[in-house]
């Protein structure tokens, strides 16, 4: 309707009803009285187990917020407990595996020396199929047999640590054991002895602390507490 029929249309309400019908038309023009935007969609509500963190802070009501906290207090809680558990991990394995006074190397070390030695290999025979291993496990499904070991200190605040586990050569089989001490101010464990059992022989002792004590040959070579013959 172009503004000259308009206004013929207006006039020809009575003059009562004008006012009325302007404002109508007006209010038609101009949207009042209806909503003139889109409608924005509901947003989902907040929870721990939706949030994503895309909704900022401000726009969370209180609940929401609490539930957020409650998820980051407890994603930062597990953060926590796992960097504990990887440094217990790494711990024990540096301390029983990779440090050069780990029991794991004190093992390793007293296996070679005793393929080192002639008269432990004239009694095992040839040190190339002598093995090592701890003791039997009760579990027939277990390959892993674990060395038996204890430290202890004393009331002069001596450590002591104690090992034995079971050799095997082609001739005999037998038992070594080990005995090391660590002061308070000392840096490694050394050797108080080292000995062989063989069933049947005398034993060998491939370090004996006891016996060298005012013997010349205390001033042999030492590598990480260890005296080399």
């Amino acid at each position: 309707m172009n503004s000259l029929a308009r206004t013929a249309h207006f006039l020809s309400f009575p003059a009562a009803l004008r006012p009325l019908i302007a404002a109508r038309w007006y209010a038609t023009q101009t949207g009042l009285g209806a909503s003139g935007a889109t409608p924005q969609p509901r947003r989902r509500a907040v929870t721990a187990f939706n949030d994503d963190g895309r909704v900022a802070w401000g726009d969370l009501s209180p609940r929401e917020k609490a539930s957020r906290t409650t998820q980051q207090t407890f994603n930062f809680g597990m953060m926590i407990i796992g960097a504990i558990l990887t440094g217990g991990v790494a711990y024990v394995m540096y301390t029983e595996v990779f440090s050069l006074d780990s029991k794991t190397a004190h093992f390793n070390r007293a296996v070679d020396q005793i393929k080192n030695d002639t008269r432990c290999t004239d009694l095992l025979g040839n040190r190339k199929k002598i093995t090592a291993y701890g003791e039997p496990n009760m579990s027939k499904w277990a390959t892993a047999r674990p060395i038996a070991s204890r430290i202890e200190k004393d009331r002069r605040g001596v450590e002591h640590l104690k090992m034995h586990f079971n050799v095997e050569g082609p001739l005999n089989k037998g038992v070594v054991n080990i005995h090391m001490t660590k002061g308070p101010s000392d840096d490694e464990f050394v050797y108080k002895y080292l000995a062989l059992d063989v069933k049947g022989h005398q034993r060998i002792y491939l370090e004996n602390a006891d016996a060298t004590v005012d013997s010349p040959a205390k001033n042999k070579t030492k590598l990480f507490g260890i005296s080399w013959r």
